[in-house]
């Protein structure tokens, strides 16, 4: 039979007297004695209690629907009183106790009404939370659907944040999420709130023969922790990274199997309520790195190693591989690590900075490249074979802007036009990272370089200053700096903050171990220097030849080759404005950069023949 109660016996209240189980007549509820109501009720409460402690009594089924109708009466008498709605929850727990000892089925939904009861008819009772979270549990545990569950703890997590079953609730919908696969609400993943989960985002990842390159990016700065596996059977190394206090959506969870050069999948998984697993399965892994960037909070991930395939990369071009979604729920037991591996931490306190030159000058440029170090593969006269040129921003990021230019604009046509140039005149095949208006994140343009096997990387932008009056050409290669302006230009193009540029320097200091600092500096000399003596020529006396400089820029981060970046002029002064929107100057730009690197390739030859 339907259950009609509270909604029918409202109707009755008001068109008849109260009556009680006997039909004796009660009184209205504005006649009802305070003292009297309270009284009733701790009375029912204690008979409550008896049917717990008292065995004999609680055995009886009767006696358990005699302390029903005791909350049942104290409800009816005053519906609107202090003890209505915690009366009403009783009746739940009631029905619910009476469930689990007598395993009547009408009693649990009967508990589950009256705990709908109070939410419906007191929302803003204290103890509205608290039925939802009673009838949540009974829906995962005597009813086992965890959806339904999952509704009512939602409800808490919407409209009782203040409540004392929140962080119960919020508990509950983590192991449904890791266990069930269902989603957290969005108040739990607050961006701007430390007590709640940050969001994982899904996994993009670029992989070669021997590189792979992935990138996390999370809602908000997360603490993460690496383990390397060792070889285990079948299994290879496996590197795996847990996020704390983060979440993954259950449509981002499934394995993607990839086996495409060295990287063969990436599975993520709600490891724990609180902690995401990403696994890494790789063919093998010689050496490895890891280190955050912000604004966007993200984890970069570059693995080394060999994989099974052994295609001559530099007679193919393959495309970058597209940015993949890929995920697990499956947990990898954890192990003791392997050992020490290039683990870089960004520490949150400052440290001394290492002293460097900034800037080097036409006149000592020589002395400078002198003194570098030649690679193994030019000194085996492997020569250049592919180049990737890099026009900077791009899409939703337009750069630098002034006088009706945007540097997004201005570097895509020069990468158009030094493209087919650089090929000519090197012989190189030449890769842009983008060659249309598209929005593509600093790692994601190293990592194209990285996975297309590159020799140089050259990445295109076009300076701005605050005051007009500053003008100018400068040359980067990837460095700690000093330099207050090095600092300045980097964090515009990172897209951050000077402050967080200083930070950088901590992970600058272990990468710069194994980055191709000398080769970049020597072919950011070469090329600058032609660019300075061509522009000299367009400008006369107007131009200014800011130098060489070396600065931290995300975008160079990571680069197995050598690399540079070029501000190639200042679109906030007027003058260099009026060049940057010519054809002409363009034309010279393109062809001086494409004497450069002639000037860098014919320059290791000839010391190379010297030997």
């Amino acid at each position: 039979m339907l259950r009609l109660f509270p909604i029918f016996f409202l109707f009755i209240m008001l068109i008849s007297p109260f009556s009680d189980a006997h039909g004796n007549e009660l009184q209205n509820t504005q006649d009802i004695d305070p003292v009297a109501l309270e009284k009733s009720y701790q009375q029912a409460k204690f008979y409550y209690n008896e049917l717990h402690t008292n065995t004999n009594l609680g055995k009886s089924r009767d006696n358990w629907l005699n302390g029903v109708r005791n909350f049942r009466k104290i409800y009816l008498t005053s519906p609107k009183s202090e003890y209505a709605a915690a009366s009403l929850y009783m009746l739940g727990r009631m029905y619910s106790k009476m469930y689990r000892q007598f395993s009547t089925e009408i009693d649990l939904q009967e508990s589950i009404s009256y705990y709908r009861d109070v939410t419906d008819l007191f929302p803003d009772n204290r103890l509205a939370d608290d039925a939802l979270y009673a009838s949540g549990k009974i829906f995962l545990k005597e009813k086992n659907d965890p959806k339904k569950a999952a509704n009512s703890f939602n409800h808490i997590i919407a409209d009782y944040r203040n409540g004392d079953m929140y962080a119960h609730a919020a508990d509950a919908l983590k192991r449904l999420s890791k266990e069930h696969s269902i989603p957290l609400p969005a108040a739990m993943l607050s961006y701007n709130d430390i007590s709640n989960l940050s969001y994982v985002l899904p996994v993009k990842y670029w992989s070669s023969n021997n590189y792979t390159r992935v990138v996390i990016k999370a809602s908000g700065p997360v603490t993460y922790r690496e383990t390397l596996l060792e070889k285990q059977g079948e299994h290879p190394r496996r590197l795996y990274i847990d996020f704390q206090n983060s979440y993954i959506e259950p449509k981002y969870r499934a394995p993607v199997p990839i086996e495409d050069g060295l990287l063969k999948q990436i599975r993520t998984g709600q490891n724990t309520p609180e902690t995401v697993r990403v696994v890494l399965d790789i063919e093998s892994i010689s050496n490895y790195k890891i280190f955050s960037l912000p604004d966007p909070f993200r984890v970069v991930i570059d693995v080394r190693g060999e994989g099974k395939k052994t295609a001559d990369l530099s007679k193919t071009s393959p495309q970058p591989p597209p940015l993949v979604s890929s995920n697990s729920t499956t947990p990898v037991p954890e192990k003791l690590p392997a050992p020490e591996p290039d683990l870089i931490v960004l520490d949150q306190q400052k440290k001394t900075l290492v002293n460097s030159v900034t800037e080097i000058t036409d006149g000592d440029l020589n002395v400078e490249m002198q003194a570098m170090e030649f690679s193994l593969a030019q000194q085996l006269g492997l020569g250049i074979r592919k180049i990737v040129v890099d026009p900077g921003h791009g899409g939703k990021d337009p750069g630098a802007s002034a006088f009706g230019l945007k540097e997004k604009d201005i570097v895509l046509q020069i990468a158009k036009k030094l493209a087919p140039i650089l090929a000519e005149e090197t012989g190189a095949e030449v890769i842009l990272t983008r060659d249309t208006d598209v929005f593509i994140p600093l790692e994601e343009r190293t990592a194209i370089a990285n996975t297309q096997a590159a020799d140089l990387f050259i990445s295109l932008h076009i300076n701005a200053h605050p005051s007009p009056k500053v003008h100018g050409l400068e040359t980067y290669y990837l460095n700690l700096s000093t330099n207050a302006e090095a600092m300045r230009v980097a964090a515009f193009e990172n897209a951050t903050s000077t402050h967080q540029m200083s930070d950088l320097q901590d992970i600058l200091s272990d990468i710069m171990k194994n980055s191709k600092i000398n080769e970049s500096s020597r072919l950011a000399g070469f090329v600058h220097n032609a660019l300075s003596n061509g522009i000299k020529e367009i400008q006369k006396t107007q131009f200014k030849n800011l130098g060489v400089k070396q600065a931290p820029f995300y975008v160079l981060i990571g680069a197995q080759m050598p690399a540079i970046l070029i501000e190639i002029a200042f679109i906030t002064n007027p003058e260099d404005s009026k060049h940057l929107a010519n054809d002409q100057f363009l034309d010279t730009i393109v062809e001086e950069i494409a004497e450069g690197v002639q000037h860098y390739i014919h320059s290791t030859t000839a010391s190379l023949s010297a030997y």
